[in-house]
């Protein structure tokens, strides 16, 4: 059946034009080589059948803003790595994550998360309050993400916990005292 299909889409199986088993004239196969032409260039642009080029994936951009020496919070930030594995992310792959921590320097809380805006992240984690309070002054468009607030409506963060507004969402750790 496909060898019959060739040969009647195609025409001769013989690319020898002065072949004796041509019973065609010249001029007849450089018309059904041009009808072939034509029509292979339709199909593949009716079918869709042309090569597209593979679109790159997006590198997300993390900022992670903290007061804390990222040191001293290893052991977050490993688990921060391991939940964005499990969830097909990987650094250097398809996330960059711009680590800035103030080193216990509250001053320059402000400064840093201003830097993470201008890098144009695609969304800040805060590592504490001070740093929520940093990355709500600097943006309203970027969304931030809470990883540790003890009263995020108290601090005024959010409007309430089942619908916290703007752009700013995330954990937050509620104890009777």
């Amino acid at each position: 059946m496909k060898k019959l299909f060739r040969i009647r889409f195609f025409g001769s199986q013989s690319d020898n034009l002065k072949s004796k088993t041509c019973t065609e004239s010249s001029r007849s196969i450089q018309n059904l080589k041009w009808v072939r032409v034509v029509a292979i260039g339709v199909s593949f642009t009716l079918c869709g059948t042309v090569a597209q080029a593979q679109q790159p994936t997006k590198v997300y951009r993390i900022g992670y803003l903290t007061n804390a020496s990222l040191s001293s919070v290893a052991a977050r930030t490993e688990a921060f790595h391991q939940g964005l594995r499990e969830l097909g992310y990987v650094e250097g792959k398809n996330i960059v994550i711009e680590w800035r921590s103030t080193e216990g320097k509250a001053d320059r809380q402000p400064g840093l998360a201003a830097e993470l805006v201008r890098l144009k992240v695609d969304v800040i984690v805060t590592g504490g309050p001070a740093a929520t309070r940093a990355a709500k002054e600097a943006t309203v468009a970027i969304p931030i993400v809470m990883a540790f607030d003890i009263d995020p409506v108290g601090q005024g963060f959010v409007a309430t916990l089942a619908r916290p507004g703007g752009n700013i969402t995330g954990l937050s750790n509620l104890a009777r005292r």
